[in-house]
């Protein structure tokens, strides 16, 4: 199977790159699909693993066989380099797709700009035919908008803790189930050599910045309120980097974090050199790890008792220059009931969002990402937490630098904690 990482690591890096160029629209050509020819429904989609997988999804794409009036559906890869320039220009020409998949949080900002097909009346035919309650709880409700849902969750991405059994065992400690266990077993480790919060904030490496934001959701706090306004300066996430500082001058934090790549991450954990730390869902695959070593950790509780880790939703979603958008919709009717093949395949390292395909044997078989979620998944929250509505401005968030710079100062372990979160509080309010 395909690295999980380094499919995630491409689906953010990309929106780094190229989310302030969508918050406008070019007014030049250089899309190359056709939503407005009338032929087919031009479908867009991403390398979501390798090669192998679009060659499977345009042969899963070119197998369906509309019925009535419906049109055919054509489909074409687009990289992940330049994306959003590729999207931008396509759909200002009018000549983009009428389906695609995309950076996360793409639907939002295209729905803004009145892109975007909403799925409410697609929603509502799974409601009818029982597809509706296939999908993972929580996971169709961040597209809503006040104007509707932008887009369809396809696949799942989590930061979920992992440990090395191995190293546990050497060292004689337990599985920490609590964040005062975890200082403490993090303290054993250290003194045998291991570090225990395995983490990096180098140039490129954007899963530092989704540790700071999972550990204040495990918590109980996050970058929003309730009422889905900004606000990281809270007495929960000065805690939850009070609690980052004392692992860093505890020493199970790597010094040298501060300046790790995501490769070099990946070559600590398979030096044997992290014993504990927050990855993605596939961190095992990527590790090459086929004794059972590497394992997914059990959610521990904060301080208050809390449990969570951070999400995203990786969708599909459909536009407005369609020449049929019946014909999109009875198109993704089709792709929800069949996608499933691609996991059979062991084509997508991501985590499915249906039910009905993690029940699948072919997904079963891979016991982590199936412990991942089923302890993890039902404690996850996006971004938008405490709040609950995802946004264009979080696209900002995730592709600007703000949390990466903050990420750097928390893994110092010399700034103040609420001096620290104020200043990301300016920083992101200034995107």
């Amino acid at each position: 199977m395909s690295s999980s990482s380094s499919t995630t690591r491409r689906t953010f890096l990309g929106l780094a790159a190229g989310s302030a160029s969508m918050a406008a629209l070019s007014a030049c050509g250089g899309g190359s699909g056709s939503g407005g020819q009338g032929q087919t429904i031009e479908f867009w989609d991403m390398p979501w693993g390798t090669a192998a997988y679009n060659t499977a999804a345009q042969e899963l794409t070119e197998a369906y066989v509309p019925t009535g009036d419906h049109l055919k559906a054509g489909y074409q890869i687009i990289q992940w380099n330049n994306f959003t320039q590729t999207f931008s220009s396509a759909i200002a020409s009018n000549t983009g797709p009428a389906v695609s998949t995309g950076g996360g949080f793409q639907a939002f900002q295209y729905a803004e700009q009145g892109a975007i097909a909403y799925a409410d009346d697609l929603l509502a035919t799974f409601k009818e035919d029982g597809t509706y309650d296939d999908f993972l709880e929580g996971t169709i409700e961040p597209f809503k908008t006040d104007n509707g849902y932008c887009a369809v969750p396809t696949q799942l991405d989590m930061r979920v803790w992992w440990y090395r059994k191995s190293i546990f065992d050497e060292v004689g400690v337990s599985l920490p189930t609590t964040w005062d266990e975890y200082l403490t077993v993090g303290k054993q480790l250290a003194a045998k050599g291991y570090f225990a919060y395995g983490i990096g904030a180098g140039a490129g490496n954007n899963l530092g910045a989704h540790t700071m934001v999972a550990m204040m959701i495990n918590n109980g706090g996050g970058l929003f309120n309730a009422d889905n306004e900004l606000d990281c300066v809270t007495d929960r996430n000065v805690e939850a980097m009070d609690f980052i500082r004392e692992l860093v001058g505890s020493g199970i934090v790597d010094p040298a974090a501060v300046s790790y790549t995501t490769d070099n991450l990946t070559s600590q954990w398979k030096s044997g050199k992290i014993a504990m730390g927050i990855n993605t869902p596939g961190l095992n695959d990527d590790l090459g790890d086929t004794t059972g070593d590497v394992l997914v950790a059990t959610p521990m509780a904060g301080p208050h008792g809390d449990k969570g880790c951070l999400q995203f939703l990786n969708n599909i979603m459909m536009y407005q220059n369609t020449p049929s958008q019946e014909s999109s919709e009875a198109f993704l009717q089709y792709w929800f009931k069949n996608y499933g093949t691609l996991w059979q395949q062991k084509l997508l390292p991501g985590l499915p969002v249906l039910k009905s395909v993690i029940a699948l044997p072919e997904f079963q078989a891979n016991t982590q990402k199936v412990e991942v979620i089923n302890t993890w998944q039902p404690i996850a929250k996006t971004y938008a937490a405490t709040g609950t509505e995802v946004d264009a401005k979080i696209a900002a968030i995730d592709g600007g630098q703000a949390l990466n710079e903050f990420t750097q100062t928390m893994l110092s372990g010399k700034a103040d904690s609420t001096a620290a979160l104020t200043k990301l509080q300016s920083d992101i309010s200034a995107l």
